[in-house]
């Protein structure tokens, strides 16, 4: 029996760790290849809505 809850283990966390790294590659590859023009569109929609707030910590320069 212990032998079984092991292997479940071993086959469940490869699955899930296999399943994340896919996510992350194939996520990397298409914004490298298919994003074209649009590669920063959301920094930019950020940046452009933080555009006069306060920067919150960090040292302070006097």
């Amino acid at each position: 029996m212990i032998g079984y809850i092991i292997d479940f283990t071993l086959v469940a966390l490869f699955v899930i760790g296999i399943t994340a790294v896919m996510g992350v590659l194939t996520n990397g590859i298409g914004e490298k290849l298919l994003a074209g023009k649009t590669k920063t569109v959301s920094f930019d929609h950020s940046a452009k809505t933080q555009v006069g707030w306060k920067n919150v910590g960090g040292k302070t320069s006097k």
